[in-house]
């Protein structure tokens, strides 16, 4: 993969002296401590400029791969046998088995058992996807990639180098490393009897898209993978878009069929039932549902998958339509029911708020 080129002299200075905070910070002895102050840098939204900045290093430099590698050491370390124990689903015919890499992320295989093929999905650690391919004696015939991130995509060389003949797909836009299929909206890619559609979602990156395993085929229930756009209760950060754009790509998703299994790119749920509570204290489908989660997470067992029905009875960010929401978050400029800029601003206020607290 060739890094682009520097698109103006002061990044190329600003980063440098970003890279020298950087690793002033984490030689210190103090180092735990200045790694979250570093990423209260970098999230803070009172430092437009230094995230900025940030993200332009992570995503179009060397140094994005090198904190990527970085990551993936130390949650090998953490992590020897996942962050999460989880379960596959079994159907007529296809399995998903969810793998958990990194600290938090997901990364999947989506199998046809009768041809004994595997798509994975976001396969950010090969090593943990590759012992997974093994242990379930299939052949890798494709990869699906949600974004260009290094958490999500961080796998794709070595599993190509050592599957030849698997396919990388994903979106033109999102420079995703060693792409070989791009998609475009509801291109379908098929591996035996699975039917996968993508779909465009902008918004936490340009070309982010999510994957719609078809349930038809298999008499089962469709399968969303969500990547960054939608999680248990929550959704992505807009990285590269406005709230419109998120708003537009959430409202794909809210027109599929309420018992589709969402199965999305991080274990975010009780962070994420936590902060619905706030806005919706009074909300008894997001209270069962966080009392289950925290029995799974004492256990460190996974939450996912849940389904769409569910998140549209207690995820804020699908429910900027709702009139409790509207009232609970306070009133915007102009009607708010169905005038799409305002529930885009109600989408905003979410993130604000959000954010607000996760510092706490």
């Amino acid at each position: 993969m060739a890094w682009p080129s520097w698109s103006a002299p002061w990044l190329w200075v600003s980063g440098c002296g970003l890279l020298l905070l950087v690793l002033v910070l984490l030689v210190s002895p103090r180092s735990c401590r200045a790694r979250r102050t570093l990423r209260g840098l970098f999230m803070a939204r009172s430092k437009r400029l230094l995230f900025r900045i940030g993200y332009s290093l992570y995503t179009r430099t060397w140094l994005g791969y090198l904190f990527y590698r970085q990551q993936l050491r130390r949650a090998r370390n953490r992590y020897p046998k996942g962050h999460s124990r989880t379960q596959p689903r079994l159907f007529n015919g296809v399995k998903v088995l969810p793998i958990p890499v990194l600290s938090d992320n997901y990364s999947y295989l989506i199998i046809d058992t009768h041809a004994r093929l595997a798509v994975a999905v976001d396969p950010s650690d090969p090593q943990a996807v590759q012992a997974s391919i093994e242990k379930e004696g299939v052949n890798l015939v494709a990869i699906l990639c949600t974004h260009k991130h290094w958490d999500h995509s961080g796998g794709n060389r070595d599993l190509r180098r050592r599957h030849q003949d698997c396919r990388v797909y994903g979106s033109p836009q999102d420079g995703i490393p060693y792409l070989t299929h791009p998609l475009c909206h509801q291109d379908v890619v098929s591996v035996g009897r699975l039917q996968i559609q993508a779909l465009a979602t902008p918004g936490h990156t340009q070309g982010h898209l999510v994957y719609l395993l078809d349930g038809e085929p298999y008499k089962g229930p469709s399968c969303l993978f969500s990547g960054d756009l939608l999680f248990l209760s929550g959704c992505g950060r807009t990285f590269e878009g406005t709230a419109e754009t998120m708003l537009s790509s959430l409202d794909t998703v809210l027109g599929l069929g309420d018992d589709t299994l969402l199965w999305p790119g991080h274990e975010y749920a009780e962070e994420n039932l936590g902060f619905a509570g706030v806005v919706e204290p009074e909300n008894l489908a997001r209270e069962r549902k966080m009392q289950w989660v925290q029995r799974q997470r004492m256990e460190r067992k996974s939450t996912c998958p849940s389904t769409l029905g569910e998140e549209r009875s207690y995820n804020p960010f699908l429910r900027t339509h709702c009139l409790v929401l509207q009232e609970a978050l306070g009133p915007g400029p102009g009607p708010t029911r169905d005038d799409g800029c305002s529930r885009a601003q109600l989408l905003e206020k979410l993130r604000q708020l959000k954010d607000l607290h996760k510092s706490k």
